[in-house]
């Protein structure tokens, strides 16, 4: 079994976003033909309320899935489906924007906000689906406890054990990875999936870059094998490993819309303007 070797490292880029939310923009447009079917991943981290607490207010999306991770934190969020709840440690929140939702994600105050959003893109035969979400919260979260590791499935699965979401258009699976200090924890994957992970805390070596140490804050795209190895550095790791098999189609984004030509694009913003971008309700 060939491990995936690192292909590729991104810093990702310091930035504010809603009404003024400080985070780390790790992958965006620029990266959407290396990390297809993922189209953006923001990561926050901070003690401040202040980074974050103004929020992200009413804004609407169409042709992507969202979802959001919080390790630590507390998001309150309510869309146009009628839906309504908060996010709060280890808790998920999985939403199929499809043909379009308006939604607002609050931020509260806590000790530490800690977590992720994911944007993985929708085929072109789903951009219009019906819209839907559901929320995992850490009592239901499946997890998978190795003798140097802990797996959290968020999404997808893990050698076989299924986690609490199914992706219904893109089978990506998504995990929350700890290992212990020097430790090393090896599995395989889809050799036909796009993988990358992002460093929450710690630092790694993987595959065969054994001697190319991976600090926190950073993620790294592997190259298309069937084994997956990593190695913990010193004080342990923390990552969250993504997968998912790339679609091969054009991307048109423009901000909270993705869709597959301008055309498309463009009637959505005047669909937006006219007042009738939601199909479903």
């Amino acid at each position: 079994m060939a491990n995936r070797n690192i292909i590729k490292t991104v810093k990702g880029i310091h930035t504010q976003d809603g009404a003024g939310v400080n985070l780390v923009r790790v992958i965006s447009n620029r990266d959407v033909e290396d990390f297809d079917p993922f189209l953006m991943l923001d990561a926050f981290d901070s003690d401040n309320p202040a980074d974050y607490i103004k929020g992200f207010p009413w804004h609407p999306h169409r042709g992507i899935e969202t979802l959001t991770y919080l390790i630590e934190g507390d998001i309150e969020h309510s869309d146009s489906m009628g839906n309504k709840g908060s996010i709060c440690d280890g808790g998920c929140q999985w939403m199929t924007a499809g043909s379009g939702v308006l939604h607002q994600e609050m931020p509260q105050a806590c000790e530490r906000m800690l977590g992720f959003q994911l944007w993985i893109n929708l085929p072109r035969a789903h951009k219009m689906t019906t819209p839907k979400y559901f929320d995992i919260t850490s009592d239901i979260t499946t997890t998978i406890e190795k003798e140097h590791a802990t797996i959290r499935i968020i999404g997808g699965d893990f050698e076989g054990t299924h986690g609490q979401a199914q992706g219904e258009y893109v089978k990506a699976d998504v995990l929350d990875i700890s290992v212990d200090v020097g430790q090393t924890l090896s599995f395989e994957t889809d050799i036909e999936k796009n993988v990358f992970v992002y460093l929450f805390e710690g630092s790694a070596c993987f595959g065969g870059n054994k001697d190319t140490l991976i600090p926190a804050k950073t993620a790294a795209l592997f190259s298309h094998d069937s084994g997956f190895s990593v190695r913990a550095g010193e004080t342990g790791v923390r990552f969250a490993f993504f997968a998912g098999k790339p679609l091969q189609e054009p991307v048109a984004w423009g901000g909270p819309i993705v869709m597959n030509t301008p055309e498309e694009l463009d009637a959505a913003f005047d669909e937006l303007n006219e007042g009738t971008f939601i199909k479903q309700s």
